[in-house]
């Protein structure tokens, strides 16, 4: 029976890549291994930091635990994971996020109850991962490893919690409830790998195969996206039909017969290039001092000092008064108008370069969800820019040479928006539309890469 189960496996020769993801499959008590480890690295980064004090003023990365975690957390591992996601697909989180494998570990001792119908709305990776943001910058998570640890913490508990309610050896959290989940999902839109699935030969298929457990609940035999799949190689070689593949790295955007979900364009622009830029940002916007002082001085003038007391808790608001570091109930109150009006008007503003350009063009397969996707590569570019920031802050307490980093910057903005600009062009050029409703269609999408690329030139080069 092992020979008849395995034998679509030595049917044909592979690839290499291919065969990179018949390794996965068969080694998954290497790769639970790895996981593990990562949960221990990550418990360590997350935790222990939360009970070391303030650093000196003269300490280093290189002597200084709560320095060094912070570094390596914000500045190195969460930019690499979005590289990865970029470049590789959701590999990330099918081989090491720990969130998703003690949350899949857990739900085999779970109960195992029906998913409620209000679990599967598609909206909710969008609105976890707004709310994550806001509140992070609200507490300073990049800053203050209590912070971390209460944001990053409860996460955890919640993917815990799903996983022994509803799990039955699934990633529950993963699949409908992860604030990063949307993300990855439009970053992966992108990758040049990915899990490739031949329907005709998997219908064909006769005999035996063995299961595959879809941690995160993909159809396989249907799958057409990678925005879904985790990339664990769990379903590789299945049916003779699953496969580890290159391809190009627009190939999913300009396929005009796939769904193109509503859940996903609104994470792309209100999300990733709305309220992520803005959290960014506001830390060096002139405009939000301004404003700041504007109102302290007429809350001062006018006798109102309500919003300017800053006795508040530190979950609530960043408060710790042994740095010096402590917001009013002000701060918070435009930090938040700043995040959701401004990251909205954003991702509004954004929003009208697909919207003319689906109207102009009227053609199937073309909507404004769809012509979103063409700002994938601005968003991948966007969001790698705005991690790096702390990266680039640390090295520059380390006193590191840094010369480099302007044109670093200019670089990877220009690669994300020339390819955001092809993708219009190649989108708008499959159109039914005559020449000047598809040349003023490709002038609207013309807009939003402008935009960013004015709020990126601001932020590095001017502000």
């Amino acid at each position: 029976m092992l020979e008849q189960t395995l034998h679509f496996h030595t049917q044909r020769s592979r690839g290499r890549l291919e065969n990179i993801g018949l390794f996965l499959r068969r080694n998954r008590r290497l790769i639970v291994t790895v996981q593990w480890a990562v949960v221990v690295v990550y418990a360590a980064l997350v935790i222990i930091p939360a009970f070391l004090p303030l650093p000196p003023e003269d300490a280093h990365i290189w002597n200084n635990l709560r320095l060094f975690a912070q570094f390596i957390f914000w500045g190195v591992w969460w930019p690499g994971v979005m590289i990865a996601t970029v470049t590789l697909g959701r590999v990330w989180c099918g081989i090491f996020c720990p969130e998703g494998s003690v949350s899949e570990w857990v739900s085999k001792y779970g109960r195992g109850k029906p998913l409620p119908g209000w679990l599967k709305w598609s909206g909710w990776p969008f609105v976890a991962f707004v709310c994550t943001t806001v509140y992070g910058q609200l507490v300073s998570v990049y800053e203050y490893p209590q912070a971390a640890l209460l944001v990053l913490g409860g996460s955890t508990v919640a993917a815990v919690g799903l996983g022994l309610l509803y799990g039955r050896e699934k990633r529950i959290w993963c699949r409908y409830l992860c604030p990063a989940s949307g993300v990855f999902a439009v970053l992966a839109k992108i990758a040049p790998l990915h899990y490739k699935v031949d329907r005709a030969a998997w219908d064909r298929h006769q005999g035996d195969y063995e299961p595959v457990n879809c941690a995160p609940l993909v159809d396989v035999r249907r799958m057409t996206s990678a925005s879904e799949c985790h990339a664990c190689g769990r379903c590789a070689g299945q049916r003779d039909a699953v496969s580890l593949s290159a391809r190009s790295p627009f190939a999913e955007a300009l396929d005009v017969a796939a769904p193109a979900r509503t859940a996903e364009a609104l994470t792309l622009l209100f999300g990733v290039l709305g309220v992520a830029t803005a959290a960014f940002q506001w830390t060096v916007s002139p405009w939000f001092l301004h404003i700041k002082l504007a109102l302290a001085d007429w809350l001062v003038e006018h006798n109102h000092f309500a919003l300017l007391d800053n006795d508040v808790p530190w979950w609530l608001l960043t408060h710790y008064p042994e740095a010096s570091d402590l917001f009013t109930w002000l701060d918070g109150a435009l930090i938040l108008a700043y995040l959701i009006g401004g990251g909205f008007l954003l991702g509004g503003l954004l929003w009208l370069g697909p919207a003319l350009a689906a109207r102009l063009l009227k053609t199937p397969g073309l909507s404004w969800q769809r012509l979103s996707f063409a700002l994938a590569p601005l968003a991948a570019a966007s969001i790698i820019l705005g991690l790096s920031m702390l990266t680039v802050s640390h090295l520059k307490a380390e006193h590191v040479w840094l010369g480099w980093l302007p044109v670093f910057r200019i670089t990877l903005l220009a690669v994300g928006c020339l390819g955001s600009l092809w993708l219009a062009l190649s989108l708008v050029r499959r159109a039914t539309a005559g020449m000047l409703r598809r040349g003023a269609a490709f002038i609207t999408m013309l807009f939003p890469t402008g935009l960013m690329a004015t709020i990126w030139a601001l932020v590095f080069f001017i502000w």
